[in-house]
């Protein structure tokens, strides 16, 4: 009886054991709970992001001059079709959101790359190359103004030290190079946080996989084309996935750097947005909130498209 009764006592806490797993599984909160925990961030997501889309999509539909607006339908959308400087600013904005990410990619790939290779002063280049990110847009902008500048910018001098004098220009005053100049700067400033997440991913890479590659006489070239490259393929695509939203609604670095010049050859979608709602004083808020919306479905079609696109359809197992 006595060794029957200690059993039955040891038996208790492991039946009661699932009882306390369910009442502490947060997947079986009740109501309440989650409630109060997701309220929270639901009334800031509706009140800054989600009624500030909904109320763009409706003023897109009027004429707003100051607390008055008008009812015209459709017309906003359809001024945007003959609207030159529109067009020219969707194709500034499409060069940055294609081609700037792989440059962005690329070198942060490359970067880490030389990282995981042992170069010398690695711990100094690891923090270096990543301080661009922590630095602000006024401070990227106005140090790579002066990087440009004409007269005495790092740039030009160089060109005119190494005897290439006819190669020197304004970068960001020539239509034709202010474009790549501004990509430059901000690849410049984005390179280190793809280089930290490559470096991680390359880290996470079986070693096994690496070592038979070693073991095959496999060169550094072959085994990162082959090998480290091809396994990296899903961080690479999210990168640049990425990097591309990021440039779709590019903004600031513009604005600061050139203001959309010289003759809109730098002019984004935001910028333009920006200028025909608050800097040419047209006082008409209505069309560029049309303008708004059209971006928005662009941006979220693009998205749409890239994921599938990009999608993996076998995955790579290690």
């Amino acid at each position: 009886m006595a060794g029957s009764t200690a059993l039955e006592t040891e038996a208790a806490p492991l039946e009661r054991a699932p009882a306390i797993g369910r009442v502490s599984d947060p997947r079986r909160a009740s109501w309440l709970v989650l409630v109060v925990f997701l309220a929270p961030a639901l009334v800031i997501y509706l009140g800054l992001t989600a009624y500030p889309a909904f109320r763009t999509i409706f003023d897109s539909l009027f004429t707003i001059e100051g607390s008055e607006r008008s009812y015209v339908g459709l017309a906003n959308y359809r001024d945007l079709l003959g609207d030159e400087t529109f067009w020219i600013a969707v194709r500034n904005t499409f060069v940055w959101a294609f081609v700037a990410p792989i440059l962005d990619v690329a070198t942060g790939l490359l970067l880490a790359l030389a990282l995981y290779a042992g170069i010398p002063f690695s711990r100094f280049f690891r923090v270096a190359w990543f301080t661009p990110v922590l630095l602000s847009y006024v401070v990227v902008a106005i140090l790579w103004m002066w990087i440009y500048n004409y007269d005495w910018g790092v740039v030009n001098e160089g060109l005119r030290a190494a005897g290439l004098d006819a190669l020197t220009r304004s970068w960001l005053g020539d239509p034709n190079t202010a474009l790549a100049a501004l990509i430059v700067t901000h690849a410049w400033k984005w390179a280190g946080f793809n280089m930290v997440v490559c470096l991680a991913a390359i880290h996470a890479l079986p070693s096994e996989v690496l070592e038979a590659a070693e073991l095959d006489n496999c060169g550094w070239g072959a085994k990162l084309r082959y090998v480290i490259v091809p396994m990296l393929r899903p961080t690479l695509l999210n990168l640049y996935v990425l990097a591309f939203i990021g440039k779709m609604k590019v903004f600031d670095l513009v604005w600061i750097m050139t203001g959309g010049g010289p003759l809109w050859a730098t002019e984004t979608v935001s910028t333009y947005v920006y200028k025909r709602a608050f800097n040419w004083n047209t006082f008409d808020l209505g069309y560029p909130s049309a303008i708004a919306t059209v971006w928005f479905g662009v941006v979220c079609a693009a998205v749409i498209v890239l994921n599938r696109v990009f999608k993996s359809r076998d995955r790579l197992e290690y």
